[in-house]
Order: structure tokens, then C-alpha cells, then sequence
């Protein structure tokens, strides 16, 4: 059986009359609307991800290959690597607090687990050994990335599943990821501004501060630091919802190697899931190729300085705004599927756009005062229609958990957040793969200054950031229109679920 927990300490907003102190097995803390101070502080935790997010993968690829020297395909193959281990660790962990059983709930104690070892590997990875060649240095980033990255899972699955549980509400779903998304791209968008205006800021020595090698390691005490204090402090002040929080059926198996590859496999089956599983897969290629590859192109494409690039960030702000205010209001006007397709298309149009005008000689020369303007208004834009497919993916997520218990008596939050944990490191993990070989490929130069590259590798570079990175991304249309969970649909499955839960309790 599972233990109760004591509700005296709950706060009487996240309490309801009808509160008995039985377990809860439903399928959410709440039925409908969820108080905005626990939306608020549950969002907050996402700004942890994203700050850890922001400060390696933003960086690292840049740091490796142009500062540190090691060849690109060396670069991307330690972070493919690390997808293979989080392709195991982040479903394990989604069945592991699926699964758990504590007065702790199922969620939090993985999420206590996780800060200590993802902030020292941060730091460790921007303070390698001077000694070491670019094979030892491949080593370190290899070894260093999966455990941190394993570490940040005990954090981020447990985070999200723990969202999905908060509402059974259609909308109100959305209402959760937007906040979500909202914060944490606050948190993102706050420590890459932060890096362009202080530790990449331009010194006598360096007019371009990010060929400046002592500032990486400053910038990893401070993404540690932040991103470490909100994981601790969103986990200590999200324990108060833990009895309202849905606990495993008592008779569902412990954990095992069989029931862990059951709960795979089951996920699997379900054809929405499986479609926005590719769909998102396909995506983050694009993704992650242009994000490990943007620092090349705005320091050698568009001949930027880091005092430039911040404003990109300052200017991002608007996006997860428009994030959250937008998309619940969308879902409650059209489907799901509608809105995930729209703004896939939005944004791939508007991320390639730049590039394809330069190269048609259609988009301002560099150092002309039209273009960071322009580039500014095409990456905001952009950023508005991911912010927006993201919230929706998520939300979407939450009501394919639902469909899956109705099929299989589980709920199954963790294993299906987990794909979106994984997703977003296989955005760095395929991305800085091909962005790699790309580099290698084109015989990019090492610690180059701006404006001395040969015409053709910064044409080819180019290429690879526009045309060629967004053809994962296309594909990935045709697995979105496959998805076909609809509003009425989930209605009717809500139905069936509670009905179910009526008639057992009769029992």
C-alpha cells in the first residue's frame, strides 16, 4: 500500500472541500482550473532546464571547435553519444516515478537528485584540462555531457510529468505549458543576454569577446549557480501538492527491467504518440543543427559582434509573451493538430527566410543599418510560432496520457514526458553531429577573425544553416497531420475514465 501523506502543512488554495486524505489515483491534482500561485511556482522550475540548456548548448560547440580546436565531427560526436545514453535514461527515468512509491510522491524525490551533479559537470565541461589534445578533449566533453545530461533527466522528466498531473482540463492543459514555456524562456533568454553583455563583452585584447577563453568558465559558475538554486527551490515549494498528486494503482508492479520495456513498448503502440514522436524528432534536427551552428553564422555569415547578438535575446522576450497568450485561446477556437501544423509551417518559412535572401541577393549587405533590424524581426517571429508548437506538443502529450490510460488501465506521464526530454537533447545531439561533419566538411577555420574567411566556406555555411538544415523539419509536416486526437475524442475519453473510476470505487 501506498503511505499516506500528512495534509495539515497543504496551503488552503491547492486544498478542496472534497479532500479526504485518500490516495488519489485519478488522473490529475485537479479537475479544472489550477490556483495561479502553483501554476507559478511549477513554471519556475522550467527556467532551470533552460539556463543549463542555454549555457551548453549555445556555447559548447563554439568553445570546442574554435577555441579549444577539436575537430567538428569530434565535437558532435561526444554529444551524439550522449544520446544514445538518454535515449535509455530518460525513459527509465519516465517508468521509474511512474512507478514510485514514497511519501514523497512519485516526482520529487528524482528531482532532488539532480542539481549537485549537473552543476559541477557544467563547470567542469568549460574548464578542461590546458594539457589535454582533441582526442582527450573529445573524452571529457563525451564523459562529462552524459552524466550531466542523465543528472539534468532525474530533473526535467519528473518536472514535466509532474505539470501534466496538475489539470485533466483540455485547455487548462494548455493554460500549464504556456506558464511553463513562458518562464522558462524567461530564465533562457536572461542568461544568454546576460553572457553577450558581461563575459563575452569585448576587451582590448578581444573586440570579439567570444574568442575570449576565460569567459566560458565564468559563465558556467553562473549558469550553475542559477540554474541549480531554482531546481532546489521549485522542488521544496511544489511539495505542498503532493496528496492531491496521483498516486500508481496498488497493484501496479514495481519496477523491473520486463516492465520497464512493457511500459516502452506500450507507449510506442499508441499511434498519436508515435506521431508526434517522429514529428519532433525530424524537428529537432533542424533545430539542433541551426542552434549549434548559430554562433558561426552570426560571428562569420553575418559578421556580428556579441554587444549585436544580445539584442536577438532582448527581442526573443516577446515571443514566449505572445506564447502565452496566444495558444490557449487558439486551442479553444481550433484543434490541436491545426495550430502544431501552422506553426511548424511559420517556422520554418521564417527561420530559413534570412538566408535564402541573402543568397538571392534579396537581404542588406552586412554592416549596413537595415540588417540587424531585419534579422531581429525574422528570429522573432520565428521564436513566436516555437514557442507557441512547443506549448502545443506539450499540452497534446498530456492528452495522449490520457488516451493511453483509457487503453491500458496506466498512466504513463513520465514515459511519454520523457520523449520530450529527449527530444530536447537530441536538438543539441543531432545538431551538433551534423553541424560537425558540416564544419569539417567545409573546411571551416579555426579561431578565424570575422571578415577574413574565405567567400565560399562563409556561402557554404550559409547553406547549411538555410536550405539544407530545414529539410529534417519539412518532413516532419507529414507526421503532425497523422496525429488525430481531437477535443471531442478527448471529451469522450475523459468520460470513459471517470466512469470507470465511479464504478470501481462502487465496487
Amino acid at each position: 500500500m501506498v503511505s499516506e501523506v500528512d495534509r495539515s502543512d497543504l496551503p488552503n488554495e491547492f486544498v478542496s472541500d472534497s479532500d479526504t486524505g485518500t490516495t488519489n489515483v485519478g488522473t490529475s491534482a485537479f479537475p479544472g482550473r489550477v490556483p495561479g500561485m502553483l501554476k507559478f511556482i511549477y513554471a519556475v522550475g522550467s527556467a532551470a532546464e533552460v539556463i543549463i540548456s542555454v549555457a551548453f548548448n549555445s556555447f559548447n560547440f563554439f568553445f570546442y571547435t574554435n577555441i579549444m580546436g577539436v575537430p567538428g565531427t569530434l565535437a558532435g560526436l561526444a554529444i551524439t553519444i550522449a544520446l544514445i545514453f538518454d535515449a535509455v535514461t530518460d525513459p527509465l527515468v519516465g517508468s521509474l516515478s511512474d512507478r514510485w512509491r514514497s511519501k514523497w510522491g512519485r516526482r520529487h524525490p528524482f528531482m532532488f537528485a539532480a542539481p549537485i551533479p549537473v552543476m559541477l559537470c557544467l563547470f567542469f565541461i568549460y574548464s578542461p584540462p590546458e594539457s589535454f589534445d582533441s582526442f582527450e578533449l573529445f573524452l571529457w566533453l563525451t564523459v562529462l555531457t552524459v552524466v550531466m545530461r542523465s543528472a539534468m533527466t532525474l530533473y526535467h522528466v519528473p518536472h514535466l510529468a509532474l505539470g501534466a498531473e496538475l489539470s485533466a482540463d483540455f485547455t487548462e492543459r494548455t493554460r500549464v505549458m504556456s506558464i511553463n514555456t513562458l518562464l522558462g524562456a524567461f530564465g533562457g533568454i536572461s542568461m544568454g543576454f546576460i553572457a553577450y553583455s558581461f563575459f563575452f563583452s569585448a576587451t582590448p585584447e578581444y573586440p570579439n569577446g567570444l574568442l575570449n577563453a576565460s569567459a566560458y568558465p565564468v559563465l558556467a559558475i553562473s549558469a550553475a549557480l542559477s540554474g541549480g538554486a531554482v531546481m532546489v527551490l521549485t522542488t521544496v515549494f511544489t511539495m505542498s501538492v503532493i496528496p492531491r498528486l496521483p498516486r500508481p494503482p496498488a497493484d501496479l508492479p514495481r519496477f523491473s527491467l520486463s516492465e520497464f520495456l512493457l511500459d516502452c513498448k506500450s507507449a510506442i503502440a499508441n499511434r498519436n504518440y508515435l506521431m508526434l514522436l517522429i514529428g519532433y524528432l525530424l524537428l529537432s534536427a533542424t533545430l539542433g543543427t541551426r542552434e549549434t551552428i548559430g554562433l558561426h553564422m552570426n560571428t562569420y555569415f553575418w559578421e556580428l559582434l556579441p554587444e549585436q547578438i544580445r539584442y536577438f535575446l532582448l527581442f526573443a522576450v516577446i515571443a514566449p509573451v505572445v506564447g502565452f497568450v496566444a495558444t490557449a485561446p487558439l486551442h479553444d477556437r481550433f484543434e490541436k493538430k491545426p495550430v502544431l501544423i501552422a506553426c511548424l509551417v511559420g517556422l520554418l518559412i521564417f527561420t530559413t527566410a534570412p538566408i535564402v535572401l541573402r543568397i538571392l541577393g534579396w537581404f542588406p549587405e552586412n554592416h549596413t543599418s537595415l540588417l540587424l533590424p531585419l534579422l531581429i524581426l525574422f528570429s522573432t517571429v520565428t521564436a513566436c510560432f516555437g514557442v507557441m508548437l512547443l506549448i502545443s506538443a506539450m499540452s497534446a502529450l498530456a492528452d495522449i496520457a490520457d488516451e493511453q490510460e483509457l487503453s491500458t488501465y496506466r498512466r504513463q506521464e513520465g514515459i511519454f514526458y520523457a520523449a520530450r526530454s529527449f527530444f530536447a537533447k537530441a536538438t543539441s545531439g543531432l545538431g551538433h553531429l551534423l553541424a560537425g561533419i558540416a564544419i569539417d566538411v567545409i573546411d571551416f577555420p579555426v579561431s578565424a577573425e570575422p571578415g577574413t574567411v574565405d567567400a565560399d566556406k562563409v556561402f557554404n555555411l550559409g547553406l547549411v544553416d538555410g536550405p539544407i538544415a530545414v529539410i529534417p523539419g519539412a518532413i516532419a509536416v507529414f507526421f503532425y497531420l497523422k496525429y488525430n486526437l481531437t477535443r471531442s475524442r478527448h471529451t469522450e475519453i475523459q468520460a470513459e475514465l471517470e466512469a470507470r473510476r465511479a464504478a470501481a470505487q462502487d465496487a
